[in-house]
């Protein structure tokens, strides 16, 4: 009889197939087998799924954990706390850091800071450096396959690229480094025009009104053009309107390489919620109306929105508090991540229990996988790939809290509001790293990639 490391007996497996009644073995921290139910094997360590659904360990390919120099924001210790809670077994972490992530060397200084704090195995985005584009060139897969790209900035984003020659001459270099662009889209400019005519926001009811659309489509519609133009690959972030979806549907369906992402809060709130929950709301993009928030749903539920992040951004509760435009943008949401979607899938668009999970497996395992060059390892539950594995209740309902909050700056935009779906074993290659609120040990490694898919 074959003896695994651990057996995961009893659950419906969600797999790239559908779901299915199966034992999952891990041995070596990678799937072994899938055992037809009830299957003799032996196991240092059996979990008990029966009743539950297993889906593959998920991965946030938009965090800020803050690492280096915003400790006072977040801890790479209490942002993976905060992940693994809410089923994240991967993170893939942005470079607006102080200093931000540029070179090789930043990206190995970085590692080092996180090694034997993390929870979660974790790639990293890589920044740019508008005096010296051609530092992108000397990155390897390992230290980053994605380049973030700021087109505005803001509390948090010191380098932007302005000059649109130079936008136009990094989106040559990463076509020829075969890297992909993830671009936060909206127009420096536009809102600077708003600005001089208005002011900036000074209060919520300003606040998306001043930060409005319109800046966020004319900045598509660039990336969109240096795209086709160049051939690079490019994943736009956080979309929120309905006329930003229109336009990359448009341009996918027209060979153009671009996909996009939504977050939970863009699916979640509208601009009404703004207004009465103040500055805790305050985003880049801002949050829309109703009629958006339902076409970003419909992106998620047929497939065109490629990944589901969360852009984990906290600030403290001080910062967030500080009048009108002092007040940076950004909100926790790794662990919210996870439920909010699942809520949304099943309340607010009425999809089945099966049909939700098929939607949660491609958006927040599959395709970020895909994304960031992680599909040898990770995305999905299959012999030979990583032991990532969530163990979740989909029936389970509380009302979220900030007691339940992992993140350092213990709050959520969530609080109050009633949420499905519950988190009760997480495994990261074959170790239990959250069970029923009890955390394992920070073992979590960098990750090699290869190309993205």
């Amino acid at each position: 009889m074959t003896r695994y490391d651990v057996l995961v007996r009893g659950g419906t497996v969600v797999t790239p197939k559908g779901t299915t009644a199966a034992d999952v073995a891990m041995a070596g921290g990678v799937v072994s087998a899938l055992l037809r139910p009830g299957t003799d094997a032996v196991a240092d360590r059996v979990v008990d799924a029966r009743r539950r659904f297993v889906l593959p360990g998920l991965i946030d390919s938009h965090v800020h954990f803050r690492t280096p120099g915003l400790a006072h924001k977040e801890t790479w210790t209490t942002g993976s706390r905060a992940a693994v809670a809410g089923g994240i077994t991967t993170v893939v972490d942005m470079p607006n850091t102080k200093p931000p992530l540029v070179t090789p060397a930043d990206a190995a200084a970085k590692h080092r800071d996180i090694t034997g704090t993390s929870l979660v195995d974790y790639r990293f985005h890589a920044g740019v450096d508008p005096r010296r584009l051609e530092a992108v060139l000397d990155l390897s897969p390992r230290d980053a396959v994605t380049v973030k790209v700021f087109l505005c900035g803001h509390h948090t984003a010191p380098d932007v690229l302005r000059d649109p020659a130079d936008l136009e001459r990094l989106f040559r270099l990463a076509a020829r480094a075969g890297l992909v662009l993830v671009c936060h889209a909206e127009d420096e400019a536009t809102f600077a025009l708003l600005d001089a005519w208005h002011g900036a926001p000074e209060r919520s009811v300003h606040y998306e009104p001043r930060r409005p659309r319109t800046a966020a489509i004319i900045a598509v519609a660039r990336l969109v053009e240096l795209a086709r133009r160049h051939g690079t690959r490019v994943h736009i972030l956080h979309v929120s309107s309905r006329e930003e979806v229109d336009l990359l549907i448009a341009a996918a369906d027209a060979g153009i390489p671009v996909t996009f992402e939504v977050t939970a809060h863009h699916l979640t709130f509208t601009d009404a919620d703004t207004v009465r929950v103040g500055t805790r709301l305050w985003l880049r993009p801002a949050i829309r109306d109703e009629a958006d928030r339902d076409r970003l749903w419909r992106a998620v539920v047929d497939g065109h929105a490629f990944t589901v992040g969360s852009d984990h951004a906290p600030h403290t509760v001080v910062e967030k508090s500080l009048p009108g435009a002092e007040a940076p943008p950004g909100l926790p949401g790794v662990q919210e991540l996870l439920p909010a979607l699942w809520t949304g899938l099943r309340r607010h668009f009425g999809l089945s229990v099966h049909g939700a999970l098929a939607v949660v497996r491609r958006v927040l395992a599959e395709n970020p996988a895909r994304l960031c060059g992680l599909v040898r390892r990770k995305g999905s539950v299959e012999v030979g790939k990583d032991a990532d594995l969530v163990v979740f209740d989909p029936s389970r309902t509380r009302t979220f809290t900030s007691a339940e909050v992992h993140a350092l700056c213990g709050w959520s935009a969530y609080e109050g509001r009633e949420l499905d779906g519950g988190v009760d074993v997480v495994l990261r290659r074959g170790e239990v790293v959250h069970e029923h609120g009890r955390f394992g040990s920070p073992s979590g490694v960098w990750l090699d990639a290869a190309a993205p898919v």
